[in-house]
């Protein structure tokens, strides 16, 4: 039997995401949002469908905007809530995305309460939180993307502006998925070798405010909205793992209950993510400098969560 995998919110993510989830034959899909654009979600799902003869799956894809059809979800992953817009913050999204929040939980929790949830939808450190509170489901059961994306960005920028090949890239980014997010230099290589030997301190800089700064480019290059392929995959990266039991250690953002010396905020950080969801955290021995860097992400994450007033 395949399995069932429910997009919550049906825009640009939402669509890439059932693209990306039929060609990987990862299992059914439901795309669901409000009424008013359940037609728009039944032609894309339609759409998809036909599209299967050349992609070459095998996958059913109806849109709704039932919670019932979402019913027995093994993945839930929720993009729904307002786009960020020029010269917004995504604290600037906070209440209006609290309530929509709040509300696909509820039907979340209703018909697809064992569900490996994960959510997309931004300011993404506060409406985890709201998701995770508002459903009451266990620390393994939800996480936030973020940290995943963040993580692509950095390692996007490292490859254009070294000129190598982005597969031999690797590295992690922590904290926020905000201005304050934490990229870490020091553990990043390109093919083994430390990017702190071949990269300028200039060029690292330069690196890391382009990597904390990569979704208001994109923003900002839009006029209106906000990046969804890379999104989109990165969601993807997390479903699969969980899905086929791949066991990647992949950034995302997860409860803390003491790592990192945070308690009760989800918080971006290396996760273990297998069949059993949000396996474990795994904690990095920080220097001073990124210790207080990591401080003022969770202080900035701190504060937009207590405004959620949840």
């Amino acid at each position: 039997m395949r399995k069932k995998i429910a997009l919550i919110g049906g825009g640009q993510i939402g669509q890439i995401l059932a693209m990306l989830a039929a060609q990987k034959e990862l299992g059914d899909i439901v795309i669901l949002d409000v009424p008013g654009y359940a037609n728009v979600c039944k032609g894309k799902a339609l759409d998809l469908m036909e599209m299967a003869p050349h992609g070459n799956y095998d996958a059913n894809i109806i849109g709704t905007s039932d919670y019932k059809d979402i019913e027995g979800a093994d993945v839930v992953i929720v993009t729904a809530g307002k786009p960020r817009e020029a010269g917004m913050t995504r604290e600037d999204l906070l209440n209006v995305n609290i309530k929509i929040i709040a509300e696909v939980a509820n039907g979340v929790k209703q018909y697809a309460p064992k569900a490996f949830c994960i959510i997309v939808t931004n300011p993404l450190d506060a409406m985890v939180y709201v998701f995770h509170k508002v459903t009451g489901f266990p620390k393994h059961q939800v996480i936030g993307m973020a940290g995943t994306l963040d993580t692509a960005r950095w390692r996007a920028f490292i490859a254009m502006e070294l000129g190598v090949s982005v597969a031999d890239v690797a590295g992690t980014v922590l904290g926020g998925h905000g201005p304050d997010m934490v990229p870490l230099p020091r553990l990043t290589t390109v093919g083994g070798v430390p990017l702190t030997e071949i990269a300028t301190p200039e060029q690292i800089e330069k690196l890391v405010n382009r990597t904390r700064e990569a979704g208001t480019e994109i923003v900002k290059l839009f006029g209106k909205g906000s990046a969804f392929f890379s999104p989109a995959w990165s969601a993807i990266v997390i479903a699969e793992s969980y899905l086929k039991d791949k066991r990647r250690v992949l950034p995302c953002a997860a409860l803390c209950e003491g790592e990192y010396g945070v308690n009760g905020l989800f918080i971006g950080v290396p996760c273990l993510i297998s069949a059993k969801g949000m396996e474990k955290i795994f904690e990095i021995k920080l220097t001073e400098e990124e210790k207080a860097q990591f401080q003022k992400t969770v202080a900035s994450v701190t504060k937009t969560v207590s405004e959620c007033k949840i």
